[in-house]
């Protein structure tokens, strides 16, 4: 048991703020429910998170640039309270208070002016493109001119939620890899530049010829201890050539090119776009965005260059009339999977509906492949680092074992 401060709106609509004893966040929101309110935040005291139910709370920081997360909270929010029967000023207001992030609330403020002042809230929220991109601009949009903005909101969120949730366990499962690689490679430059060295000298006096291995691993290690300029030299100049050559547009669809065609790595980052593409599409379709309008967002929002030029090809397609599914396998980007189902969903009308089902299908290959990629990595790293250890180690000995056969 523990003590959480509540913020929540009446049937009234004013905002109510508490504190009571419960066993967690869930606990209190639905007892909020149950006795009539909406809730809005829950939290203990220092931690106060978003209170729709099944979420994570997002702790909030000052001075930090407004991130997806801040996205994400505003958007169930501000759900939230429009569903209470709130005007949407009113809304914003409340969630203007609400926000302890400065810069969050200093775009809020401007928004809410904006709509104060005759704009729509679409086209106060097109004047931050950084913070909400034209997916969710068009999508409130929509929501606006279908007088449904709770239901566009409440399908926003649970779209940058599930993107969300797919980059988080991309990044997570690669933490111990990175952290591995590191380490281990840490390791080995200090033990190349630092011990190594002090053993040559004593191996040089000696005036012996080293077993072989000995005298490869002493030249290596004469060499990054006497040339490491060089080598970080060279490892710039190839570093600002590579990022100048990907700047440049050729540059840039040869590198996305040579991503698909990797093994693993090239079906795991095609499974990412196409999932990109079914969820955003399927999601702009459910809004009751047009579909050249939409073909057009998710060209924006996907990432490789090579799925990008087929979302062109699909665009000339549908201006000709010839529906999604035929275009897609035009272009030959997409899996054959995506494009029947886009064929059974025009074919029966449920079109966004099969598109979101291929989003979710390419969402759990996604996290299979993910497991799959770090099952192999960990053990590849570990067998690698461990060789390169092991050769040190085993060099180091055959010229200890060498110097101590010499004759007195």
């Amino acid at each position: 048991m523990g003590t959480f401060q509540y913020t929540a709106t009446d049937t009234a609509a004013k905002i109510v703020q508490g504190s009571m004893e419960a066993s967690d966040e869930r606990a209190v929101v639905t007892w909020l429910r149950a006795n009539g309110y909406y809730p809005i935040k829950v939290g203990q005291p220092g931690v106060v998170t978003e209170a729709r139910p099944g979420l994570v709370g997002f702790p909030t920081r000052l001075g930090r640039a407004p991130s997806t997360q801040d996205v994400l909270a505003f958007t169930q929010q501000l759900a939230t309270l429009l569903e209470a029967g709130m005007e949407l000023d009113r809304s914003l207001a409340i969630l203007l208070d609400l926000t302890d992030n400065q810069r969050f609330r200093s775009i809020l403020r401007s928004i809410l002016a904006d709509i104060q002042a005759g704009s729509s809230f679409a086209d106060s929220l097109a004047k931050h493109p950084r913070l909400f991109s034209r997916l969710y601009v068009n999508m409130v949009k929509a929501g606006e001119a279908s007088g449904v903005m709770e239901v566009i909101l409440l399908r926003l969120a649970g779209f940058l939620e599930r993107s969300k949730a797919v980059r988080d366990e991309i990044t997570s499962a690669m933490i111990y890899p990175l952290l591995l690689l590191l380490v281990g490679g840490g390791a080995i430059v200090v033990m190349m530049n630092f011990v190594i060295p002090r053993f040559a000298q004593i191996f040089a006096d000696a005036k012996q010829l080293m077993p072989l291995p000995t005298r490869i691993l002493l030249a290596i290690s004469g060499f990054t201890t006497d040339y490491w300029w060089i080598i970080l030299a060279v490892i710039v100049v190839a570093w600002i050539a590579l990022r100048a050559y990907l700047q440049m547009e050729q540059g840039k669809v040869r590198w996305d090119e040579f991503k698909l065609q990797l093994p693993l790595l090239g079906s795991l980052v095609r499974e990412i776009e196409v999932s990109r593409f079914a969820r955003t599409f399927g999601t702009l379709l459910q809004s009751g965005v047009p579909v050249l309008a939409a073909v057009a967002i998710v060209k924006e929002t996907v990432t490789n260059r090579v799925i990008a030029g087929a979302m062109v090809r699909l665009q000339d397609g549908v201006k000709r009339g010839e529906g999604i599914s035929g275009p897609l396998r035009a272009t030959g980007a997409f899996p054959s999977f995506s494009i029947h189902m886009a064929k059974v969903g025009e074919e029966t009308g449920k079109l966004e509906e099969m598109l979101i089902r291929v989003a979710d299908t390419y969402d759990e290959r996604v996290r299979r492949t993910v497991k799959r990629l770090t099952s192999l990595l960990e053990p590849v790293l570990i067998l690698s680092l461990g060789a390169i250890v092991g050769f040190i180690v085993l060099s180091m000995l055959l010229a200890i074992f060498s110097i101590n056969e010499l004759p007195l």
